[in-house]
């Protein structure tokens, strides 16, 4: 029985607002470690995580005061105003894309690697897939979001295994940090996209029932674990492959792990995009639906052909893009929250702080962001 207990009321929640929190964004923290330094990084996690994790308590004390079954959105609109509730919308469609082209510029990436050819040819047949199943409502995709995250922590199993022996310590400890406006802050963005969970401690709670005392402790361990299994991969990965990192750490490693295994890991990395776009395109879909009263069709259209333009269009970077949806739409997501904070009579001497280190990032990071779109 005391088992049974421990299993449901920490186990479960724990591992699903993990899983939440796991995503692509941390197959760019070896790239990141790579540009900054190690020692850089740590830093950075340090005081980032803690934002993070600091901004996610907030946000658990806050859902433990506020009526049950909302969302974020519902949040926003119940203490703030349907006004800022707008502006949380306009934030989460805008971050959506940006989430669906991070998907379909990994994914197609992982398959030019494995077949060869040109990456437009295979981000067009990766996008017409997720397309069409999100077009058609394939339910039992909804249903695989934990075997999304087996994938992804049995490619980190097999990399650690195959790769155990090429380690070496001086690959870890290298830098090719150049002091430059768009390095200064470079971690901020990825860092704050690849922690994030917010949207997902809402079912936390109602997961918890009788026992939704225990939300922060779930929220922090949570964080916690997540944080140090990003740090073991960016350690990982870079004791691998050292100045050969790339941007999305597993193209990186076909000249170390063998070509069978190092096919087989973007496979398993092909399948965790593939499916991870179907479920937010049918979330974002059901959001200009039931919140927008777009007809579904049209609601399709916008989802889907969103992020295929701006693919087109040359938005493909995918350390600019994840940076820019951390940097600044999850930003306006944590200043949401700080301001939902201190209206229910929250510390000003947390909230301030807090709130000026996300200004101050939505700055830096459009600065950057229309840097590197022009020039």
């Amino acid at each position: 029985m005391f088992g049974k207990n421990i299993f449901q009321d920490y186990v479960l929640p724990v591992a699903t607002l993990s899983g939440a929190i796991v995503g692509v964004g941390f197959f760019s923290l070896p790239y990141i470690a790579l540009q900054v330094g190690i020692w850089q990084m740590i830093f950075y996690f340090f005081v980032l995580g803690s934002l993070v994790i600091s901004v996610h308590l907030i946000f658990g004390e806050i859902a433990l005061l506020t009526p049950d079954f909302k969302r974020f959105p519902g949040f926003v609109k119940f203490h703030l105003g349907k006004w800022l509730g707008y502006l949380y919308l306009l934030s989460m469609i805008l971050g959506s894309f940006g989430v669906l082209l991070v998907y379909l510029i990994i994914g197609s990436d992982f398959l030019t690697n494995i077949f060869g050819g040109s990456q437009l040819f295979y981000a067009l047949i990766f996008w017409a897939l997720v397309t069409a199943i999100i077009y058609f409502g394939i339910k039992i995709v909804s249903k695989i979001e934990f075997g999304v995250m087996i994938f992804l922590f049995l490619v980190l199993f097999l990399i650690f295994i195959n790769g155990f022996s090429q380690i070496k310590l001086e690959n870890i400890f290298i830098s090719n940090f150049e002091l430059k406006i768009s390095n200064l802050l470079l971690p901020y963005g990825p860092i704050i996209f690849s922690l994030w969970g917010m949207g997902i401690i809402p079912e936390i709670e109602e997961m918890l029932g009788k026992k939704r005392k225990n939300l922060k402790k779930i929220i922090a361990i949570s964080l916690a674990t997540v944080s140090v299994v990003y740090l073991f991969f960016i350690f990982l990965i870079l004791g691998i492959t050292g100045t050969n990192t790339t941007e999305t750490a597993l193209t990186g490693l076909k000249n170390y792990l063998g070509p069978v295994f190092f096919s087989f890991s973007l496979f398993l990395g092909v399948i965790t995009t593939f499916t991870a776009f179907i479920m937010l395109g049918f979330t974002l879909k059901k959001v200009f639906m039931y919140d927008l009263g777009v007809r579904k069709t049209q609601a399709w259209l916008i989802t889907c052909f969103a992020p295929l333009v701006l693919f087109l269009i040359g938005l493909n970077s995918f350390i600019t893009l994840i940076s820019f949806v951390g940097g600044v739409l999850l930003s306006i997501d944590g200043i949401l929250i700080l301001l939902m904070y201190k209206k229910l009579g929250g510390n000003k001497m947390i909230i301030y702080p807090l709130a000026l280190i996300f200004l101050l990032g939505i700055a830096y990071q459009i600065n950057v962001f229309f840097i590197n779109l022009w020039f």
